[in-house]
């Protein structure tokens, strides 16, 4: 087989089990049972992936620990998650960690 035929059953697999794994739900006629705990570990996976993305970066700079407290995302951070306890929502917090972390970094250097 040629590279182009390897590439093109790659491509068909993956959009097979693309679809049968989203569609998994939408197959059956009638609902399917969802046990408690699996409905209550899919309301806080959306969380628990962000929290995974976000907490190394923010604490780490090439694959390392931050040494420094002298570093902006530390209180660019802060600033956001105390705007966020005061007025829940995404735009505030958003514009205050950004008003604290640009003149660290662009300013101090930090």
């Amino acid at each position: 087989m040629s590279n182009t035929a390897y590439t093109t059953v790659t491509i068909i697999g993956l959009a097979v089990i693309t679809v049968v794994s989203r569609g998994f739900f939408l197959f059956p006629e009638r609902e399917v049972p969802i046990p408690d705990w699996l409905q209550r570990g899919l309301k806080v996976a959306p969380l628990a992936a962000l929290a995974a993305v976000i907490v190394p970066e923010i604490v780490m700079t090439q694959g390392h620990l931050i040494s420094t407290w002298q570093d902006a995302r530390l209180p660019a951070a802060l600033v956001t998650t105390l705007w966020y306890a005061w007025r829940p929502g995404v735009l505030g917090p958003l514009l205050a960690g950004l008003a604290a972390y640009l003149p660290l970094r662009l300013i101090c250097g930090w």
